[in-house]
């Protein structure tokens, strides 16, 4: 399901740029940090992440706005670009990504089904957000979205 060469296409892609990237998760509860740290030397260019799974802890980490999640929710593009910018800023990078969404197999409402995910890029000129609905288990899920992260920054980066 997954393709490991896409975290060393990243890695080789980072390091050439002289770029350094930190995360944002959610949903994804560190699997985007796990595939971008599996590439041996990505200290040169990963500096960390943030697992902010509550509102409080995308609050205080990130400095999502109280008003965005009461708003639009936590599984929202608002909230996914507050929680990049976040990052970004937290671990002072180049490039962040953060991913929001629901898992499931609960935790759907109408309009925010179980799958839905919403992904965002935050560099220092450009501000990317994409919306995913996944129809899988939630370990599928999970996987589909930090793939679909590394698949948006490699685009970026190019």
């Amino acid at each position: 399901m997954t393709d490991s060469s896409l975290a060393w296409e990243i890695g080789a892609a980072l390091s050439a740029q002289g770029l350094t990237l930190s995360v944002a998760e959610s949903c994804t509860g560190g699997l985007l940090g796990d595939r971008i740290s599996d590439v041996p030397g990505s200290s040169l260019y990963f500096t960390g992440g943030a697992i902010t799974y509550s509102y409080k802890a995308k609050e205080r980490v990130l400095g999502v706005g109280h008003d965005t999640l009461v708003l639009h929710g936590a599984v929202s593009e608002e909230t996914a670009r507050e929680m990049a910018r976040g990052a970004r800023r937290l671990f002072e990078t180049d490039i962040s990504l953060a991913i929001t969404g629901i898992a499931g197999p609960d935790g759907g409402m109408p309009g925010k089904p179980v799958g839905l995910v919403y992904i965002a890029l935050a560099a220092s000129d450009t501000e990317l957000c994409r919306r995913f609905v996944w129809s899988d288990e939630r370990r599928e899920n999970k996987a589909h979205s930090a793939e679909a992260a590394l698949r948006l920054l490699r685009d970026f980066l190019k």
